[in-house]
């Protein structure tokens, strides 16, 4: 098995999630508001399966021990660079999940609900107990419970797998073309820190983290069978996963237009 097995292996998923129904239903600022408060956690959580590869893969305690693959190392530290403390808009450093509650409070979605989550999981110091005490919709729970019980599991591969496959590197493109659209129509709102966020995530995936995640893959599952089948299940369910956030995100952007009327 290899990774162009894998990515035939998932195709299924990933024509799902790219042909999903959500994308025609963003059509309004506030439809944009219903998706940024929602798919924010998806922008969080990635951080923690970053970290989790960072702790697995690298040596983050004292005494300093070298880590096993050099190659994996740098690779590992290099997305953490980035991804933790990366260039904005205005040239100030902040993580990517900094830059996007920014861009969200930009063009007046609302912060509240993911920041009083976040204050839930240091109150609780347990993430399974502030996902199961949020109100968030249930395939929003899924998909954090998903992600921290495959960390919590701490198969590197597996971790690799979800961090790798589960994040489908096309739907930033997608969303760029949709926000420049926005912009053309509602010229008010500023979605500048937002097209930016998502062009910086086109930018780095394509030339960087992409090639250098499907080699950390390739490193960690070497000539192992049962290690790359691993890989193959919690890449569909990850994806499987993420197919049920936009499934909730539409929801909610049906029934709050259903409302209005």
């Amino acid at each position: 098995m290899d990774i162009q097995s894998i990515n035939r292996s998932i195709e299924t998923q990933k024509s799902a999630l790219l042909q999903h129904s959500l994308y025609e239903k963003v059509e309004t600022i506030e439809d944009l508001h219903c998706f940024l408060e929602s798919h924010v956690y998806a922008v969080w959580d990635f951080m923690s399966l970053l970290k989790a590869l960072q702790s697995k893969l690298t040596c983050t305690t004292t005494p300093w021990i070298a880590s096993k693959n050099p190659e994996t190392r740098y690779l590992i530290n290099e997305i953490v660079l980035a991804e933790e403390s990366d260039l904005t808009l205005d040239g100030k450093r902040q993580s990517h999940f900094e830059m996007y509650l920014d861009a969200m409070t930009s063009c007046g979605a609302n912060t509240e609900q993911i920041n009083n989550f976040i204050e839930n999981v240091v109150a609780t110091q347990n993430i399974f107990v502030s996902i199961k005490q949020s109100d968030l919709h249930p395939n929003i729970k899924a998909f954090l419970d998903f992600t921290f019980r495959v960390i919590e599991e701490g198969k590197p591969h597996e971790i690799a797998a979800a961090f790798t496959f589960g994040r489908e590197d096309l739907i930033p493109a997608m969303f760029t073309e949709i926000l420049r659209n926005f912009e053309a129509n509602f010229p008010e709102t500023d979605l500048s820190k937002l097209i930016y966020y998502f062009e910086r995530h086109i930018e780095l995936d394509a030339d960087e983290h992409g090639p250098m995640a499907m080699k950390m893959i390739t490193e960690l599952c070497e000539n192992s069978e049962t290690k790359w089948k691993e890989v193959e299940e919690i890449s569909k369910l990850a994806l499987e996963k993420r197919i049920g956030l936009w499934d909730a995100i539409e929801e909610k952007i049906v029934k709050s237009e259903t409302e209005l009327v």
